[in-house]
């Protein structure tokens, strides 16, 4: 037992929607998170793990990630999931050792340019 703690080791929930909140962000395709009516709901009744855009839900040793957000345009949609689900599992494993069981990226809409820009 030399070299080993007794203890155990408890995350908040929102240190995991933080992981997945900067994550999104950090890509270039992401215009911002948004609201799904769900996040409302399940902050109004406590569950944690809930942010704007972004619900965690840790089962044992493992996550599943839901993500609500709106793409810029003129970007590849399946290919910003697909980059996003890599991403995602990949921040959540390196930084606090959990397994993803799923990511779930929902591209609610796409940010159009302003009428301005495209002149």
């Amino acid at each position: 037992m030399e070299g080993e703690t007794a203890g155990k080791v408890t995350l908040a929930p929102s240190v995991l929607t933080t992981i997945v909140t900067l994550t999104v962000n950090a890509d270039e395709g992401v215009a911002r998170l948004c609201k799904d009516w769900r996040s409302d709901v399940s902050r109004f009744l406590g569950v944690g793990g809930v942010d704007d855009g972004v619900r965690v839900d840790v089962e044992g040793n493992s996550v599943a990630v839901d993500v609500h957000l709106v793409a810029k345009a003129n970007v590849n949609l399946l290919a910003l999931g697909r980059r996003l689900q890599a991403e995602i599992a990949r921040a959540i494993s390196d930084t606090v050792g959990l397994v993803v069981r799923e990511v779930n990226i929902f591209i609610e809409d796409v940010e159009l340019p302003d009428s301005e820009e495209q002149v």
